[in-house]
């Protein structure tokens, strides 16, 4: 299903590795420009360099970015306008995996007493509030086009949940929770917020070779860019507060049939059907 987003800016987080350089490639195949970001600069040499082989090298643009860094995320967005004249897409994927507390942290746990404030500070700031402060300077320009599509990479929900398991699965519960409510908050402006998951394991950084698993069942990093094209497509409209699992999005039956397999509304909504409230139900 190839979708073309000729003419649209995108700016994408992560980009050095794992997801991010493979949704930046793709949206690079789409059409789009991107401006590619990540704290670590040396990893942003392999998709330059890329896009100078395949002849995208005009519409990609590279710079180092801190997402906890609330100005610097200002000025990320900023420096994207400038240099092509728009904001259409933001890809939240930029986050900071367990593998922090050493490589068998999938099979030894993380208690608390093993995470310091610091710690706990630093993940929150970079698997949420890098995302917020992101979309804070991002939506003004998608309002002005009355036109937007941003989408988080948060995680399954066995993994928010999941005990000692911590930082990562509350930030990232955090995320999920922020992305159905800018969803509702941004949906008259023409502006979509959904959320992207692999579906399990990936092949990834994040999953470190000493985890307990065969590199070949984790889930491909190039599943996640076929349901992100579609999102940021003229197709999707009006699509907004859903959730995406990618390994259960086939690319080859229609877009339909790859929605019923995929898709389901963000956050936990069936949770948030009957609040108590003093006059019986919340203002929207």
């Amino acid at each position: 299903m190839a979708q073309s987003l000729d003419g649209r800016v995108a700016i994408v987080t992560g980009s050095a590795g794992g997801f991010g350089r493979v949704i930046t490639a793709g949206l690079l195949d789409a059409g789009a420009s991107v401006l590619a970001a990540d704290v670590q600069t040396a990893g942003l040499d392999e998709p330059a360099a890329a896009s100078q082989a395949d002849g995208t090298a005009g519409r990609l643009s590279t710079r180092q970015l801190d997402i906890s860094d609330s100005k610097a995320c200002g000025d990320a967005v900023a420096f994207a306008q400038d240099k092509f004249g728009s904001v259409d897409i933001l890809i939240n994927n930029g986050a900071m995996g367990m593998q922090l507390f050493g490589p068998h942290h999938m099979t030894e746990l993380v208690k608390i007493d093993e995470i310091s404030p610091e710690t706990w500070d630093k993940f929150v700031s970079v698997n949420l509030s890098g995302a917020w402060y992101l979309t804070r300077a991002a939506v003004p320009h998608m309002k002005s086009k009355g036109w937007g599509r941003i989408i988080n990479v948060t995680t399954s929900f066995f993994t928010m949940l999941r005990g000692r398991f911590h930082p990562y699965g509350p930030a990232k519960a955090g995320l999920e929770a922020m992305s159905a409510g800018h969803a509702a908050e941004f949906e008259p402006d023409g502006i979509t917020v959904n959320v992207v998951v692999p579906g399990g394991p990936s092949d990834t950084p994040m999953v470190p070779e000493e985890a307990p698993y065969a590199r070949v069942d984790l889930v491909p990093t190039s599943a996640m860019v076929p349901p992100m094209l579609w999102l940021c497509s003229e197709d999707a409209n009006g699509v907004t507060g859903n959730r995406y699992i990618a390994a259960n999005w086939d690319d080859s039956v229609s877009v339909a049939d790859a929605r019923s397999a995929s898709e389901s509304p963000a956050a936990w909504p069936d949770l948030a059907a009957a609040p108590v409230w003093p006059s019986g139900r919340p203002n929207e």
